[in-house]
C-alpha cells in the first residue's frame, strides 16, 4: 500500500506512497581519518523457520507451510551490507506458481498485503469503523490466492525487520534511491528462487502502491539483467506516473485524475455506486470537463456549466466549488465533505474517516485517518506471528511503516520522477504472453484508478488488448479490506493465472 507522498508522503499517482522508519543501527564507531567503517553490533537474525499451518479457502481446507526468513544483500565485494525478511507460504505439490509481492512507500512493509488482501490469515483494518484498539486476531482469509499460488511476501530494507548492516550514508546510496531499490529487490527475488530450487516454477509479482511503481520496473529488470521472466504482474492501487499530477494551473490532468474518485465517493454515500455509473462519469471527465477546463476565460459559461456538474458529482457546497473552480484539490476536499461533522476523510478512502482534532485550523494538522489507524492492529498481529506462533524469536523494531525510510529516500534523481510507464510497455512489448492487471479502489485519491485508465488507453495494443487490463472495485487504496471487492480481485487474479 502507499502511504506518504512520495515528494512528501509516499503513495500517491497524485503523488502519496507508503512510509516508514529505517532499521535502527547500533554502531561502536564511526568511519575515522584512516577510512575505517563502523563496527555494527547488531544481534545476528535467527535462523529461517518453517511450521505447519492451515486456511480454508472457497470451502476447502488448504494446508500449507509458513516460513519465515531472510536473505542476505552482499555487496560487488562478496560483503553483506543487508539482511531482508521474507515470508512464504507454501502448498505442497508440483508445479504451483510462485507469487512475490511487495507494499510501497518508499517504507512499507509487506504486511498490508500479506495480513489483508493475499495471504492465508487476515485482519481487519482500513475500513469505516475499524479502531486500532479492535483485537488483532488474525482469522482465515477468504481472498487469499494460497490455492492457486505459493506466495512470498518481501520486507524491503528498513522496514519489517529488515536492515541494513552499513550506516546511515551508505545505506541511502545502496537502498534508498530508485535504481538502487529496484536492483537489490529483483536480486532478493532472484535468491530466493535459486535457494529454494524454483527457478522453474510459474512467477508472478504483485506491488502495491509505490509497490505498483516498483512492479513493472522489476519485472523489466529480471527479464534483461537477471534472467528471470515473470509471467504476470498484478498492480493493486499502482503509483505509476509521478508526473501526472503537475502543473494544475496549466494542466487539466491533474483535475481528471481526482474528480472521477471524488465523485465515485459520493455515489457510494447514496448507495449509487455502479459499473454504469462511473462510466458515464469517466465519459465527462475525458470530454465536457477536460474541454471546459481548457477553454478557461475564451468561453464565460465554461466555468458555469463546471461548477454545476461538479457540484452534482461531488455533493460538495456549490460556493466552495465555485471558489475552487471546479477544481477539487485533493485535502481541501477532504476537510469539507465532511466539516458539518467534524470529520476528515482519508485520502486513501475518502469514506473512511477521523475525528478532526484541529477542526478550526486553516489546515489540517493531523495525519491521514487510515495511516495512523492501520499501525496498530498490523503490528501487533505479525510481530506475534513471527515470533509465538513461527517461534522466529528477534527484538528488534517491527516497522510496519517506517517515515525515517520515506524521509531519507533520494528524490533528486531524474529516474524517481519518471515513473514506471515505460518499464510496464517495454515489458510487455519482450513478453508476448506477460499478463498484466493493474485494479485501483474506485475512491482512492492518493493512487487514482483513473491514472491507469488514461496510461493504459495510451498504450499500443501489442497482441491481445486482454493481455493489460484495468480493473476498478468499490472501495479505496486498501479496496480488500471490504470483502465483495477482495473477492473481486480475487477472481481477476484467477484468470490472470489460468491464462498460463
Amino acid at each position: 500500500m502507499s502511504i506518504l507522498r512520495l515528494a512528501a508522503l509516499a503513495c500517491a499517482c497524485v503523488a502519496i506512497a507508503f512510509a516508514v522508519p529505517v532499521a535502527t543501527f547500533a554502531a561502536e564507531g564511526k568511519p575515522g581519518a584512516e577510512g575505517k567503517e563502523a563496527e555494527f553490533k547488531l544481534p545476528p537474525f535467527p535462523a529461517d523457520k518453517t511450521i505447519k499451518q492451515s486456511t480454508t479457502i472457497a470451502g476447502r481446507k488448504i494446508d500449507y507451510n509458513a516460513t519465515v526468513g531472510s536473505l542476505p544483500v552482499l555487496d560487488d565485494k562478496g560483503k553483506k551490507i543487508a539482511e531482508v525478511m521474507f515470508f512464504a507460504y507454501t502448498v505442497p505439490g508440483k508445479d504451483r506458481p510462485v507469487t512475490f509481492a511487495l507494499n510501497g512507500g518508499p517504507g512499507a512493509s509487506s504486511v498490508y498485503l500479506n495480513l489483508g488482501a493475499l495471504g492465508p490469515k487476515r485482519v481487519q483494518f482500513g475500513a469505516e469503523g475499524n479502531s486500532p484498539s479492535d483485537p488483532a486476531t488474525p482469522i482465515d482469509n477468504p481472498g487469499s490466492w494460497l490455492d492457486f499460488t505459493d506466495l512470498v511476501f518481501i520486507d524491503p530494507v528498513g522496514t519489517g525487520f529488515s536492515r541494513a548492516l552499513v550506516d546511515e550514508d551508505v545505506a541511502k546510496k545502496k537502498f534508498y534511491s530508485t535504481q538502487a531499490d529496484i536492483e537489490y529487490l529483483s536480486r532478493i527475488i532472484y535468491d530466493w528462487l535459486v535457494k529454494n530450487e524454483r527457478l522453474e516454477s510459474r512467477k508472478y509479482l504483485v506491488g502495491e502502491s509505490y509497490g505498483g511503481f516498483r512492479g513493472p520496473r522489476i519485472t523489466h529488470y529480471l527479464q534483461t539483467r537477471l534472467g528471470i521472466a515473470m509471467n504476470g504482474l498484478v498492480l493493486v492501487s499502482p503509483y505509476l506516473d509521478p508526473e501526472a499530477s503537475d502543473n494544475g494551473d496549466l494542466s487539466p490532468l491533474p483535475w481528471m485524475l481526482t474528480l472521477p474518485s471524488i465523485a465515485a465517493a459520493n455515489l457510494e454515500r447514496h448507495g449509487k455506486l455502479s459499473d454504469a455509473a462511473m462510466k458515464q462519469i469517466v465519459d465527462y471527465t475525458r470530454t465536457d470537463y477536460v474541454t471546459d477546463l481548457l477553454k478557461g476565460r475564451s468561453d464565460p459559461q465554461a466555468l458555469e456549466r463546471i461548477v454545476n456538474r461538479v457540484t452534482e458529482l461531488s455533493g460538495l457546497d456549490p460556493e466552495f466549488v465555485r471558489r475552487s473552480g471546479g477544481r477539487l484539490e485533493t485535502q481541501a476536499f477532504l476537510r469539507e465533505v465532511f466539516r458539518k461533522e467534524g470529520k476528515l476523510g482519508s485520502r486513501y478512502d475518502s469514506n473512511v474517516t477521523a475525528w478532526d482534532p484541529f477542526p478550526f485550523s486553516p489546515r489540517q494538522r493531523t495525519n491521514d485517518p487510515i495511516l495512523d489507524g492501520i499501525i496498530a492492529p498490523t503490528t501487533t498481529a505479525m510481530v506475534d506471528f513471527i515470533t509465538r506462533t513461527v517461534g522466529w524469536k528477534f527484538d528488534g523494531r517491527y516497522n510496519a511503516l517506517s517515515y525515517e525510510v520515506n524521509r531519507a529516500w533520494d528524490r533528486d534523481s531524474k529516474e524517481s520522477d519518471k515513473g514506471s510507464v515505460d518499464a510496464l510497455r517495454q515489458a510487455v512489448a519482450i513478453d508476448s504472453k506477460l499478463q498484466v492487471l493493474i485494479v485501483h479502489g474506485w475512491a482512492d485519491l492518493s493512487c487514482p484508478f483513473m491514472a491507469s485508465v488514461l496510461i493504459v488507453d495510451q498504450m499500443p495494443v501489442m497482441g491481445d488488448p486482454q493481455r493489460v487490463q484495468v480493473k476498478s472495485y468499490a472501495g479505496g487504496h486498501m479496496f480488500y479490506s471490504r470483502p465483495d471487492s477482495q473477492e473481486h480481485l480475487r477472481n481477476d487474479a484467477m484468470r490472470v493465472y489460468a491464462a498460463h
